[in-house]
């Protein structure tokens, strides 16, 4: 079901745009009303400010990461609600798995309700974080979903992921290769495991040198859309550290797949990592590796870099013989901020 307030901004746009005549801004207005009529009805989600809730959905606010300073709030999407466990003993298995994806949004992302309070953000609500939540729980069926909310929003726009890297108030980074975002990343998860009451949760670090297993089963899948993907690099650029740290690698060594969705920031270099002793890591690593990207991003000729560097990145894992997969989505369409979003729906 539609929410009203995205039907009245999109009738109050489609107004506008047939007083000034624009048969090409009315039709892609059109379009965005049947991207939001499809991503609603996908996630059976209510209009925003109602007291109905999402099964199986969790909001966790001021989780901290390693130190008191990093917090992020999280949100929580279980694999089957309780119902379903009662009635259904295989759902209930699923329920007890320790099987993991952590996302990381990019701008204008955020909580459903925050949102639709802010009229920058109200033609993107069918991309909130619950709704990219439930997208990825058909994504990954029987995994516990993880979207992590960036720990700042300058103008309520602009992603600012400075708990996991050196950022400025837009968020672009300033990567290094000790700034913490995996040991972060680690506690991040352990500590909102323990607040959701999962069982197994991830042990807290104990910084000994000979640490203890994780839980039995435990794996993690890492996915970044857009700005989100400033955290992947991070991590990139943090593997050979922490791969010397027995904690973290046995952490590390968790991680079967890294999916980066249209990867882009305000800064002029750094979209995609290019330093090849730092993928020298990431293919040594066995990590599964997945580039999916969209025009609007790699065929941007006032971002040339970005191409660019997207091509870098591919061909320099391929010479190193990475895990690799890559596809380039909706290439015969006109580069758009729909087709980016709609990446998440297609990767």
């Amino acid at each position: 079901m539609v929410s009203i307030l995205m039907l009245q901004v999109v009738q109050s746009l489609l107004h506008n745009l047939l007083l000034m005549g624009s048969i090409r801004s009315v039709v892609a207005c059109l379009s965005l009303a049947a991207i939001a009529r499809k991503m609603n009805a996908a996630a059976g989600l209510c209009v925003p400010g109602t007291s109905a809730a999402v099964p199986g959905l969790l909001r966790l606010t001021s989780v901290p990461g390693y130190d008191r300073n990093r917090v992020n709030d999280v949100l929580l999407l279980r694999p089957a609600t309780e119902t379903q466990r009662r009635c259904d003993r295989e759902t209930e298995d699923l329920q007890n798995g320790n099987n993991h994806v952590v996302f990381f949004p990019g701008d204008i992302q955020n909580f459903q309700q925050e949102m639709a309070l802010q009229p920058d953000a109200v033609p993107w609500l069918s991309w909130s974080l619950e709704r990219v939540a439930l997208t990825l729980g058909h994504r990954f069926p029987g995994c516990h979903i993880w979207i992590v909310r960036a720990s700042h929003m300058y103008l309520h726009k602009f992603s600012c992921y400075q708990n996991f890297v050196e950022s400025n108030l837009f968020g672009a980074p300033e990567h290094s290769p000790d700034y913490g975002a995996i040991r972060h990343l680690r506690a991040l998860l352990g500590h909102g495991m323990q607040r959701a009451g999962l069982p197994n949760p991830l042990p807290p670090l104990s910084g000994t040198a000979t640490p203890g297993p994780l839980p039995a089963g435990f794996t993690l899948t890492i996915v970044g859309f857009s700005k989100g993907c400033v955290v992947l690099n991070q991590i990139v650029y943090e593997l050979a550290g922490a791969r010397a740290d027995p904690e973290l690698r046995l952490f590390l060594d968790s991680v079967s797949d890294i999916y980066w969705l249209d990867g882009g920031h305000p800064g002029g270099s750094e979209t995609w990592v290019t330093d090849k002793c730092a993928l020298d890591e990431l293919a040594s690593s066995g990590v599964a590796v997945h580039a999916h990207v969209t025009p609007y991003e790699v065929r941007d000729p006032m971002r040339a870099w970005v191409g660019r560097e997207h091509q870098l990145f591919i061909k320099t894992l391929e010479d190193l013989g990475a895990c690799l997969s890559q596809k380039l989505h909706f290439e015969e369409e006109p580069a758009s901020i729909e087709n980016h979003f709609r990446v998440i729906l297609e990767f």
